[in-house]
């Protein structure tokens, strides 16, 4: 078993996370009255406490004592504040920035989208041929639709052959399930005519 020296030891030479949210962490004061433990507002306010009761018993001393360790914890606390109110106007300044950059890419955006409407010239214009009479004949170039075809007279059409109908594939009969039959042992087996 250990001793509870080696055990303390052991526990005060782990690997603390430096910086870290002081503010909330729990400290372990040695103070001269004993040990205090706390977050560090809550060790400001017990020494405080402590101070207030040593100068009421006429103990400047250890008033002062009191005091002087209190405005350590208050001087890590104040530090640890001041360090997350940097990170989060710092925060504060990213967003502004990132914020900024958006609109600035909106306007652009709209600005763009506004003009290509306002000057028709500067939008896509679509292709347009202009054949007249020529858009009827053949030589066009152009595609015949089913409604052109239904426009022309039926006479220019040449006619289709018909196709005769088909007739129905036939099926195959359904095989017969075949019954597995129980492979033979030797007492099941005819006997051989000698």
């Amino acid at each position: 078993m250990r001793s509870s020296k080696s055990r303390s030891r052991a526990k005060n030479n782990r690997n603390r996370p430096s910086g870290g949210n002081v503010v909330n962490r729990v400290f372990d004061s040695s103070g001269p009255e004993g040990k205090v433990r706390g977050t560090p507002q809550q060790i400001i306010d017990k020494y405080n406490q402590l101070a207030r009761d040593a100068q009421l018993s006429n103990d400047r001393v250890a008033a002062e004592n009191f005091q002087q360790h209190a405005e350590h914890y208050l001087r890590l606390l104040s530090e640890a504040q001041r360090e997350i109110e940097a990170r989060r106007e710092e925060q504060e300044r990213q967003n502004r920035e990132r914020q900024a950059e958006r609109d600035r890419e909106r306007v652009e955006r709209q600005e763009r989208e506004a003009a290509r409407q306002a000057d028709p010239a500067e939008a896509p214009q679509p292709d347009v041929m202009d054949f007249g009479a020529e858009a009827s004949t053949p030589e066009s170039g152009l595609v015949e639709t089913p409604e052109s075809k239904d426009s022309a007279p039926a006479a220019e059409t040449p006619e289709k052959k018909e196709k005769p109908a088909r007739k129905p594939r036939a099926r195959k009969p359904k095989a017969a399930p075949v019954a597995e039959e129980a492979p033979k042992t030797d007492g099941d087996a005819p006997e051989a005519a000698e």
